[in-house]
């Protein structure tokens, strides 16, 4: 370093870091996803800073007609990387580790991030061992091949389908980053994360792309919103240490009650779906099953790709899932023979729901087929279904079939809502309008297997118990 650059540096004048080099983070932490008894994916960002700005500017509201671009909602002579929340990537590679019991299994060789991907990377790794818990490091350097942050973080893969083993796992829906209720993220996370559950579920509208500040109108936008979104750190460290599934909805494909073809602003419905597995460890299907042990099988279903417009008029060939997804539904769920089986949609299925909506399953526009899936679900023993998308909890039994449907409610208090509290209907064996989360474990109890939902508040605590006993 030049003498004066140095005693610039020891004055305070600049910062010395980065003065004789380029460093990298991992500001947004790792995501471990899409687990099953022998593979895990792992997906990492490297960011040019090791945390969010959080002394950023703030966004404006363009009072042009129409929806505004990026330069519209910017300060004048600010870029996205000086707005509150930033989380600017960076160029260089990542090396992935994984043992258990204190023994390394596994290692990679150095992986570059992909630019045209926001320097993210997913990896999936192989040969894992049922029912076992194992530890990841994730390693960076940058393109000089500098060391830089290095990642830790831990994930159990499914108990084999003959295992009897106990099984935990929460469900939350509907977060944003305007409406967290802590500077540090959703408080609901380090709530679910003193239960150590096994695995993590998000039904979707995980961000809003359609809210403002800013108003996520093309790609950059998008990916500034779920960049600050997983820059805070109550998120980043939960996900760091359970393995998760993700859903998406609406919100977070394009926008509100959007089908196929339904762009905003700028922002492609393709270019939508390509956001979303960039963002999340997603498998190639949008709809996929998976078994964790004897006495679970959890199906997670994509409610966005495949549906019928909701302004469509009612009938057999209206659909939310698509021919194909059904089938597939139908017919590995009837295959089965898991104790309890848990059908997770991004919405609901019994509700009630609100007189206004018309894109879920609840609701007249998808009568037929809600009325052929219901239907299905009660002729199955030990079938049940959790939804997201509302913003109210509840436990609803459905009156023609019976089917119970557990809502977990939206992610903060802040976001709960659409719903009011004294109004209980006939389907309702619990309601709060409320944020929380659910929490769900399959046990046995004197060989009797046993599913408990409970509904929890952002802080952890119980609102709501709800025991069902295997047939």
């Amino acid at each position: 370093m030049h003498h004066r650059l140095f005693l610039a540096a020891l004055l305070g004048l600049i910062p010395l870091t980065g003065v004789s080099h380029a460093q990298v983070f991992q500001a947004n932490g790792i995501k471990i996803g899409e687990v099953d008894q022998n593979s895990a994916f792992i997906w990492t960002r490297l960011t040019l800073n090791e945390q969010a700005n959080k002394a950023g500017a703030a966004f404006i509201r363009s009072k042009k007609s129409g929806l505004p671009n990026t330069a519209e909602q910017l300060p004048k002579g600010k870029t996205l990387g000086d707005m509150q929340g930033a989380v600017p990537g960076a160029a260089g590679s990542v090396r992935i580790s994984w043992a258990s019991s204190g023994e390394q299994k596994g290692s990679t060789d150095w992986m570059t991030v992909d630019p045209e991907k926001d320097f993210t990377l997913q990896y999936q790794i192989r040969d894992l061992e049922p029912g076992t818990g194992y530890t990841i490091k994730v390693e960076s350097r940058d393109q000089k091949g500098k060391p830089a942050q290095t990642i830790e973080g831990k994930f159990r893969t499914a108990p084999a389908p003959e295992q009897e083993a106990p099984v935990s796992f929460v469900v939350v829906s509907c977060q944003d980053y305007s409406r967290r209720d802590s500077p540090d993220g959703h408080k609901i996370y380090p709530s679910m994360l003193t239960l150590d559950p096994d695995f993590f579920v998000h039904t979707g509208d995980i961000e809003y792309y359609d809210k403002p500040e800013p108003y996520a109108t093309n790609v950059e936008l998008a990916r500034f919103k779920w960049n600050r979104l997983y820059g805070l750190s109550n998120l980043s460290h939960f996900h760091n240490n359970v393995a998760s599934y993700f859903i998406k909805d609406d919100h977070d494909t394009t926008c509100n009650d959007a089908w196929p073809g339904v762009n905003y602003g700028e922002l492609t419905w393709q270019q939508g779906l390509d956001l979303f597995r960039e963002q999340f460890p997603v498998k190639k299907d949008n709809y996929r099953t998976i078994r964790w042990g004897k006495d679970l099988q959890i199906w997670l279903v994509e409610g966005r790709d495949f549906r019928s417009p909701n302004t469509m008029p009612d009938g057999p060939e209206k659909t939310i899932w698509g021919k194909e997804q059904k089938e597939w539904f139908l017919r590995t769920f009837k295959e089965s023979d898991a104790t309890f089986r848990v059908l997770i949609s991004p919405t609901a299925f019994v509700g009630p729901d609100r007189g206004s909506k018309n894109d879920n399953h609840a609701n007249k526009g998808f009568t037929h087929e809600g009325d052929e899936i219901r239907n299905f679900l009660a002729s199955q023993k030990n079938a049940y279904i959790i939804c997201g998308d509302r913003h109210w909890q509840y436990v609803s039994i459905d009156d023609k079939t019976g089917i119970k449907e557990f809502s977990c409610g939206a992610t903060s208090d802040k976001h709960a809502g659409g719903w009011k509290s004294g109004r209980v209907e006939p389907e309702h064996q619990y309601l709060k309008v409320k944020g929380g989360f659910l929490g769900v474990t399959v046990s046995r109890e004197n060989s009797k297997p046993t599913l408990q939902a409970t509904h929890y508040s952002v802080d952890g605590k119980v609102y709501n118990e709800d025991i069902n006993q295997a047939e």
